[in-house]
């Protein structure tokens, strides 16, 4: 009798270890998706300090009229009304 329970808790225990490792779910699985997790917390943690220092420089922008003039002037080329622009070409050496 008892043999037949050791041997059926055996075959019990041998399903139960090939679900584990083989299985929906697997061990193998879970582990994949753990990296994944560590990879895509990383990335997000870099997007989260880059939404700060955008959300800082908006601020600065907001509460400076003038620091938002010269970004106008430098990188988007713009000049008031009445001003005469001067583009200064260096000669090729």
């Amino acid at each position: 009798m008892t043999k037949w329970i050791v041997a059926i808790l055996l075959g019990l225990l041998g399903v139960f270890q090939y679900q584990w490792w083989t299985g929906e779910g697997n061990i193998r699985e879970v582990l994949r998706l753990k990296k994944m997790i560590v990879v895509q917390n990383e990335e997000l943690e870099k997007l989260s300090q880059r939404n700060h220092l955008l959300d800082a420089e908006i601020q600065f922008l907001k509460e400076q009229p003038l620091a938002l003039e010269e970004r106008a002037r430098s990188e988007l080329g713009m000049i008031k009304q009445g001003e005469t622009f001067y583009l200064v070409v260096e000669p090729l050496r």
